[in-house]
């Protein structure tokens, strides 16, 4: 057993090496053990093949020390404990080759075999479900035909299409909605993965065994078919928005979602934490409003929306700067407004606080939009042109001939010099990465910034067993482009991990634009946790001085 940190705010504990269903079996006993006696500042704990994630506050959390020998107590305690459980086996429909396998012809000439022969034997296989992560309701699957095994893909997809099953090494596993993968596609299954309605959203757990059935083409349209009906008449029926509160979308500009601070708690099923991708923007956006620092905003990405307000608001921009509004300060809103943001002019995403905040319904204790799985926000999307937007209705209005002192903030650049905390992989990388320039490429998105430059080379090229991974995660895939983990990050990821950015300066990943320039910089543990206590120290005084400033007290 080994404990190692996940950047500043989670632990991974590594109870093996490799995928076996007795390492696995002690790892979900561990995780049952440390939610059953949580550490202080406890947020998630996320099983993965041979590891496990412990994320906390590190606010509320003790010293690293304490943390590791309440973690090493919990294992020895779950090792003493003799638990039995029957796991369930759940039969998966799935359409082999096609449209539905594009990389069926790639894994047979991969492994020498008939792709007759790989659907036989990838269907004729018992597979334990030893994680659920990546993407909500994903499942890690092992007990793969050795025969099967295939490299995962040297450059991920930018989509992975709902439903597809994939092999990734010595995994197997089935994509639950539309996301960026590089698993090799063998065929597609009509089965609903995950839905946040039902009140176990994700149709696997760890610990269930699977069998796929192969089904051809005709019955996996019936069934998909079937499933949409059942979808369409269990559809919540839409809200009606009253007049006097609410926000009309013009022109929704570049994606533009609403986002709270995300959903912690659901990692287990797979669901990223996702809110803002630039936290501090929105917190201190809220701040300048009036509102608690979870409300939801707005976030958008290099062009604005342009919003009618139909009664009078206060409203607070902050992150990127657009034409229309100073940042970094509150401002009044009279009804009628047309408040047009236009292109950013510095930085990457934007974000707008309303005074009360957008109301949309909550989805797993969250407002935020997570679109890859259709989670929260506005229908799970980004806005269109004429959508409409509830707003909690609020009295409230503010004198807007002050600003905050910007001394507070993040040093936003368009170089700028990113703090790490070393990663699992890095010795197998040198030290050529600390201190080189990598170009941010336009294909970043809100799951990840990807870096172009100088690829990063790792001599052992074998895949790794997938573990567990954080925003703020540098991964490299086997192309050595390094992608940065952001809000909408997955729960658990394939790739080496170099290095972690500390929270503080997510800020500064969060704002980079196609083509600006990045270093990193490695420091301590210790230093990591300090530059964040010594932020959340300002954003307490900024609280308490807005408090007086805004009659809030």
């Amino acid at each position: 057993m080994t404990i190692s940190p996940l950047g500043d705010s989670a632990v991974v504990i590594a109870l093996g090496e490799t995928i076996d269903s007795s390492v696995a079996a002690r790892v979900r006993a561990v995780a049952a053990e440390i939610e059953r006696h949580p550490p202080a500042g406890l947020v998630d704990v996320v099983p993965a093949f041979a590891t496990l994630a412990v994320y906390f506050d590190p606010l509320h959390a003790p010293a690293w020390e304490t943390i590791s020998a309440e973690l090493a107590a919990s294992v020895q305690r779950a090792d003493a404990a003799v638990v039995s459980v029957d796991p369930r086996t759940v039969i998966i429909p799935v359409c082999y080759g096609g449209e539905f396998g594009p990389d069926l012809a790639g894994v047979a000439a991969h492994t020498r075999l008939p792709a007759d022969e790989v659907v036989a034997q990838h269907a004729g296989g018992d597979y334990l479900v030893h994680a659920i992560g990546f993407s909500p309701g994903f499942p890690y699957l092992g007990g793969l035909p050795a025969q099967l095994e295939t490299p995962r893909r040297a450059t991920p997809r930018r989509l992975v299409p709902a439903g597809s099953v994939g092999i990734g090494g010595v995994q197997t596993g089935i994509y639950p909605s539309a996301t960026p993968g590089g698993w090799n596609i063998i065929g597609r299954t009509p089965a609903e993965l995950f839905d946040a309605a039902r009140r176990e959203p994700a149709l696997l757990r760890a610990g269930d065994r699977v069998k796929f059935r192969a089904v051809p083409p005709e019955e996996f349209a019936a069934l998909r078919e079937n499933a949409g009906v059942q979808a369409a008449t269990g559809a919540a029926p839409r809200a009606v928005v009253p007049p006097a509160a609410r926000i009309e979308v013009l022109r929704a500009g570049m994606f533009t979602t609403v986002q709270d601070l995300g959903r912690p708690g659901w990692r287990a099923m797979g669901v990223p934490l996702s809110g803002a991708a630039d936290p501090f923007a929105l917190r201190v956006a809220n701040a300048l409003v009036g509102n608690a620092e979870s409300a939801a905003g707005l976030e958008f990405t290099l062009v604005g929306p342009e919003l009618r307000f139909t009664r009078d608001a206060v409203v607070a921009l902050t992150g990127a700067a657009f034409a229309d509004l100073p940042r970094w300060r509150p401002c009044n809103v009279a009804a009628g407004t047309v408040l047009k943001l236009g292109v950013a002019r510095d930085g990457c995403r934007g974000f707008l606080a309303i005074a009360g905040g957008i109301d949309v319904p909550a989805m797993l204790g969250s407002r935020s939009t997570y679109v890859r799985a259709q989670l929260g926000g506005k229908e799970g999307r980004a806005l269109r042109d004429g959508d409409v937007l509830p707003v909690t209705a609020t009295t409230r209005e503010i004198g807007n001939h002050w600003r905050i002192d910007e001394r507070i903030l993040p040093g936003y650049s368009r170089t700028p010099v990113v703090r790490v905390v070393r990663g699992r992989h890095a010795g197998e990388f040198g030290e050529g990465w600390l201190g080189a320039e990598f170009k941010t490429s336009s294909r970043s998105d809100r799951m990840g910034v990807r870096l172009e430059g100088g690829s990063l080379t790792r001599p052992a090229a074998a895949d790794l067993v997938s573990l567990p991974v954080a925003p703020g995660t540098v991964q490299v895939p086997p192309d050595g482009q390094p992608i940065i983990l952001l809000a909408d990050a997955q729960t658990i990821g394939g790739y080496p991990q170099i290095a972690h950015v500390v929270s503080v300066d997510l800020p500064l990943v969060a704002q980079l634009r196609p083509g600006d320039r990045v270093r990193f910089q490695a420091v301590a543990l210790r230093d990591a946790v300090e530059l964040l206590v010594a932020q959340e120290r300002a954003l307490a005084l900024l609280r308490e001085g807005l408090a007086e400033k805004l009659g809030l007290k």
